[in-house]
């Protein structure tokens, strides 16, 4: 299993499907299945039965894409990057975007 170089708070960029070129924030990454959710994007409606905690009807909610169809918003120049691993003096390790080479990880 590969791992998962998306986490949830960063900021993507779609690069395939309907939402092609939109941008949002990662609410929830699942390594597991190796998809995010991505708020506002990829949006479906569920239709729900009425119970004591909710009423029914016809509810949007985002679903989950898979990561490989999602691109990590380089901090400098808003495009698209990759990512990349390094070790910082304190021997951190840390994310760093490819394009720029700033750090992503704080």
């Amino acid at each position: 299993m590969a791992k998962l170089k998306i986490k949830k708070g960063d900021k993507v960029i779609v690069l395939t499907g309907r939402d092609k070129g939109r941008t949002g924030e990662v609410v929830k990454a699942l390594p597991r299945e190796n998809r995010v959710v991505v708020q506002g994007i990829n949006i479906v409606k569920r239709h729900t039965r009425a119970s004591q905690a909710s009423n029914g009807g016809i509810i949007e909610k985002e679903a989950s894409i898979h990561a490989s169809n999602v691109a990590h918003l380089d901090p400098k120049e808003n495009k698209a990057t990759r990512i990349g691993f390094k070790t910082l003096e304190d021997g951190r390790k840390v994310r760093v975007a490819r394009r720029s080479g700033e750090v992503i990880d704080q």
